[in-house]
């Protein structure tokens, strides 16, 4: 078994643990999140899914100013898949009419 992430499109079932996964306490967080599956659900692929993950392991707030630009990935945070990941989130940001 490659443990590598690969670039293969995510299989319904791991979309499904990844969606639940996602799940967050904040309305802002999960507006960003929404928005970010129905943009990119059915071309999300497994490396994504797992820097996806990485940041979902992250606080409410910690989370948030990422995805505000607050703050910019450090540590084992700055790299590339999580990088590309977190600007598929932020191009997804929710309207001031959606919050």
């Amino acid at each position: 078994m490659n443990a590598t992430p690969t670039d293969e499109l995510l299989d319904e079932r791991a979309w499904s643990k990844l969606r639940w996964r996602c799940r967050r306490g904040l309305l802002e967080n999960d507006l960003f999140i929404e928005r970010f599956f129905a943009k990119h659900a059915s071309d999300l692929t497994v490396r994504q899914a797992q820097a996806l993950g990485v940041l979902m392991d992250l606080s409410d707030n910690d989370l948030l100013d990422l995805l505000l630009a607050r703050k910019s990935p450090e540590g084992d945070l700055a790299r590339d898949d999580i990088t590309n990941v977190l600007g598929m989130l932020r191009t997804a940001r929710p309207s001031v009419s959606d919050a």
